[in-house]
């Protein structure tokens, strides 16, 4: 009977899972394409299809960090069952339903984060104040790290002495860079590290020297990167300036996408790191695999829907706003997969959509609306702690847990 029990909790954690994961993959890996399909550079069909096959990639290469923190970083003292990893999990998508349903700004990772931490709780285990502080700390950066970034890039490209032929490859010579430098856990790592970059890798094929502690070597391949990102969209841009940006909107769609993919699969997959790998001793890749099919099964199937009405308000927005608010998305969610920190693709891309129209002289939300987002960001990080506590204690108690 224990046995039947426990089988019937992981199906149902295991289906929970994967429908987080089916929501995050049609709602949250859209917006990087929107600019793209406004702008008549890809069609809304492939553009999922895209979507759908590079968040996947993302999460496969990339979720690892974060979902292990969602896992087992939050709570100290006990380890999460599958019953409590149900309870979250049930939690964090009632919620998302909820936003979904409504229209409320309600962020999947604040949901995903408040729900597990409920459930530590109701299961004995102690606050990990320390995780807290780090992911508090980077939530509240995000707004104005995302809105000053996207206000100085907007603010590039509407300057009259910075052409377009100058101004957006010097974007994507950022970008370039920034990909070098990102890590992935198919590239072999030195040390302890799970995930290598291209940068570090093909420096360890050469002795090389460092200097105040940075590898020479690793620094040219980064400038590389970026003068050959730089080349290629300028000669673009050169040719048209028109289909120059295009080809750097679809550019930096894809690689968005990819992070987008990386950054959200741990808030799926995170809940059930204790149930896969220490009770039934599998593999981290089986549980990453997991949350990509779920976030390419929602990418193919829900994101066309949305996708046509983001790419309508992107349009509006116009194609710089629009790169302005795509940038900073990037290295931001690459800087929390490298930080193990659970993040709202939305909430950074809401602050790049700010900070962009405020180089025009208008930041193009109301304060009013501004407001209620970031009451509903709070509220749902408090709410659904109180849900999961009490859902994990419900639970418990109809099962004798």
């Amino acid at each position: 009977m224990v046995d039947v029990v426990f089988w019937a909790l992981v199906a149902l954690a295991t289906v929970t899972s994967l429908v987080t994961a089916w929501a995050l993959g049609a709602n949250s890996n859209s917006p990087p394409f929107a600019p793209a399909i406004g702008a008549n550079a890809i069609g809304t069909m492939r553009a999922a299809f895209l979507i759908g096959i590079l968040a996947a990639l993302g999460a496969l290469t990339q979720g690892g960090a974060i979902s292990e923190t969602v896992g087992a970083g939050l709570i100290d003292g006990v380890a999460i069952t599958s019953l409590a990893a149900t309870a979250g999990l049930l939690t964090a998508t009632g919620f998302m339903a909820f936003g979904i349903y409504t229209g409320y700004p309600v962020p999947a990772a604040f949901a995903t984060t408040g729900a597990m931490v409920g459930v530590g709780l109701s299961l004995g285990g102690d606050p990990a104040l320390g995780t807290y502080q780090r992911i508090a700390t980077f939530w509240v950066l995000v707004p104005p790290v995302s809105g000053g970034l996207a206000y100085l890039t907007a603010t590039l490209l509407r300057r009259d002495d910075v052409p377009d032929t100058v101004g957006i490859p010097l974007l994507a010579a950022l970008v370039g860079g920034i990909v070098a430098n990102v890590r992935l856990s198919i590239i072999p790592a030195s040390g302890d590290a799970d995930q290598g970059s291209l940068a570090a890798y093909g420096a360890s094929f050469v002795e090389s020297t460092t200097v105040a502690g940075v590898d020479v070597i690793a620094v040219a391949i980064t400038l590389a990167f970026a003068a050959a990102s730089f080349q290629f969209i300028r000669r673009r841009t050169q040719a048209s300036v028109d289909e120059g940006v295009k080809t750097f909107l679809l550019v930096l769609g894809s690689i968005v996408a990819f992070s987008s993919g990386g950054s959200q699969v741990g808030l799926a997959t995170g809940p059930l790191e204790n149930l896969y790998g220490v009770e039934l001793g599998l593999p981290s890749i089986v549980l990453l695999a997991l949350g990509s099919v779920g976030i390419l099964g929602g990418a193919w199937m829900g994101a066309p829907r949305l996708l046509q009405a983001t790419s309508r308000e992107y349009a509006q927005l116009g194609i710089r706003r629009s790169i302005a608010a795509l940038v900073p998305g990037f290295v931001i969610a690459q800087a929390a997969i490298v930080l193990g920190i659970p993040i709202s693709f939305n909430n950074i891309i809401i602050s790049g959509v700010i900070g962009g129209g405020l180089a025009g002289g208008s930041a193009g939300v109301s304060r009013q609306k501004l407001l209620t987002t970031v009451a509903f960001w709070i509220l749902t990080l408090f709410s659904s702690i109180a849900v999961g506590f009490g859902l994990y204690r419900l639970f418990a108690a109809v099962l004798g847990a």
